[in-house]
């Protein structure tokens, strides 16, 4: 599932966008590729990303991945419940498996991101 409205990064990140804040997860796509998710590294409230750097680690039985910022930015907020229940992002990737908010403080790297079908273009070329 590719869900309209969002960005998509060539790693299987998603980016919602809204004003100066990014709220950022993995796709679909990334999730049914890793399996049940057990544990999530979730990143500091407060601490500063360049885009393109590891922002999360997620973990399942059978790998892991790494997760990077799809922007330059502050972490503004996390989604702690995923320290309990990381299988959140194999159930509802999109909305409750959200991994952070980020405080945008470079909206260049935006212009580098796919458009949802633009995203279902390039998953069609894995």
């Amino acid at each position: 599932m590719v869900v309209d409205g969002l960005l998509y990064t060539k790693d299987h990140e998603w980016t919602k966008v809204e004003g100066e804040v990014a709220t950022i997860g993995i796709t679909d796509h990334a999730q049914e590729q890793l399996g049940e998710l057990v544990f999530v590294e979730l990143p500091e409230v407060g601490k500063e990303f360049a885009a393109h750097k590891e922002i999360a680690v997620v973990e399942s039985s059978k790998a892991a991945g790494d997760v990077y910022c799809p922007v330059a930015g502050k972490v503004t907020e996390i989604n702690d419940e995923l320290n309990t229940r990381p299988e959140l992002i194999n159930e509802d990737c999109y909305e409750g498996g959200w991994i952070c908010k980020v405080q945008i403080t470079d909206k260049a790297p935006l212009d580098d991101l796919m458009d949802a079908a633009q995203y279902k273009e390039f998953l069609e070329t894995l």
